[in-house]
Parts: structure tokens; sequence; C-alpha cells
């Protein structure tokens, strides 16, 4: 059974990318529950909550 991986997901090395960060820290952040992530195969996280991250240390 193949199933896909909803568009609006991205896997800790896209989500570090895009932040920035190693993929190391990103699993800090979801080890920390700073990021919320769901273990698809491999760890997911939403766009929407990478964008969450990014507004709440925006407004430090």
């Amino acid at each position: 059974m193949n199933k896909k991986i909803p568009k609006d997901y991205l896997t800790a090395k896209e989500a570090a990318a895009v932040l920035r960060v190693s993929e190391r820290t990103i699993m800090r952040y979801i080890k920390n529950k700073r990021l919320l992530a769901t273990k698809i195969g491999q760890w997911r996280i939403k766009k929407a909550d990478i964008d969450r991250l990014v507004k709440a240390s925006s407004n430090k």
C-alpha cells in the first residue's frame, strides 16, 4: 500500500532548509515539543506549524 504524503507536510530535512537550521536542530525542536511533527515513515512537519514557529520566534 503506497499512500502519498500530503504536500502541506515537509520532512525534517526540508524543514531544516526552510528554517536555515540543521536537521539535528529540527529533531531537537520536535523532542522539546517546540515543533509538532508526525512520524509517517520519517518525521513530517506541517508547513503551518513551521510558519507558527517563525511567527513565535519573530515576536520575541
